[in-house]
Parts: C-alpha cells; sequence; structure tokens
C-alpha cells in the first residue's frame, strides 16, 4: 500500500577526513519511526530542513547540532533521494505525520580536528542522537545501518566514492 503521507524534507552528511574515512555515531534511542534495531545503530549524522530553510544551510547547521563540527567544506551533493520509515504504531509522534524522509547528501571534508567532534553536548535545544562516534570506510557503512536506510546508504556510497 502506497502512503499519502509527505516525506520529510532533510539533509545527510558525509563527512570525510584526511584519510577518506566519513564520521559515523551510534545511536542510542529510537525517534519515534526512526527505530534502531540492535547491530544497526551506526550512520552518519543526517537531520530535518526547516521552514524556509537552505538545504545548504541545513546541512552545516545540523552538523553542528549533532556533532559540534563546524570546520568543514563542501565538496559535493547527491540528487534528492527517499525512504520510508517501517510501520509505527507507537505514541504519538512527530514523525509519525511523514511516510519517511526526502533526503538531499552532502559530501563535506573535515577541515578540523578530532577533538572539536562532540555527538554527546545538546545544541540548538536540540538532545544528543548519537552516545559515541568514530571514522569508518564509505563502502561499509551501509552494512552498519538499519535497514530501511541501506538503499540510500548505498546510493550515497556510490556518488560519493571519489571522495573516500
Amino acid at each position: 500500500m502506497i502512503s499519502d503521507k509527505p516525506y520529510r524534507p532533510n539533509v545527510g552528511i558525509a563527512l570525510f577526513n584526511a584519510a577518506g574515512l566519513v564520521l559515523i555515531g551510534r545511536r542510542f534511542r529510537d525517534d519515534g519511526p526512526e527505530v534502531i534495531y540492535p547491530g544497526f545503530e551506526w550512520q552518519m549524522p543526517q537531520g530535518g530542513i526547516d521552514a524556509d530553510e537552505h538545504p545548504g544551510e541545513a546541512v552545516f547547521r545540523e552538523l553542528y547540532e549533532e556533532t559540534g563540527v563546524m570546520s568543514a567544506a563542501l565538496l559535493g551533493e547527491t540528487d534528492w533521494l527517499t525512504y520510508d520509515f517501517p510501520p509505527y504504531d507507537g505514541p504519538p509522534h512527530r514523525l509519525a505525520k511523514f511516510r519517511g524522509q526526502r533526503q538531499k547528501w552532502f559530501a563535506l571534508r573535515f577541515t578540523g580536528a578530532d577533538s572539536e567532534i562532540d555527538p554527546l553536548t545538546p545544541r540548538n535545544g536540540q538532545e544528543p542522537e548519537f552516545d559515541t562516534w568514530r571514522w569508518e570506510r564509505l563502502d561499509r557503512v551501509a552494512s552498519l545501518v538499519v535497514p530501511f536506510r541501506r538503499r540510500v546508504y548505498e546510493a550515497v556510497a556510490r556518488q560519493f566514492a571519489p571522495f573516500a
């Protein structure tokens, strides 16, 4: 059955270090229909685009909110990609009105020091999503993410492979 719910506008971030690895964080709690499954807690940063916000602005805001990183340079971006949330029958939640996410992914080069990365400090009134982080090979990230995001991660890995 095709849902008549809209997709939530969203940005995804592939932050590459000098060695060509990407930053991933371990989610430590569900967010409504954005569930995590044991063994698939890792993902790259991502987040919603605010009303009247350009995706190119949202990507740097979300990167800062989720990781504390401010030292990054734009490398490239994808076209829009979508994924559907798994069925959700939990308590009322802000994301339950959406079918899934419509994402524009950005490749960024990290130009700071690892000490800048801090996913646990709340920023802009946003609670932390990750309890730890690490650098990972881009071609391995799709196997670490929840299955409903896997197709998008595989497309991102193909498109951003030259930056790895």
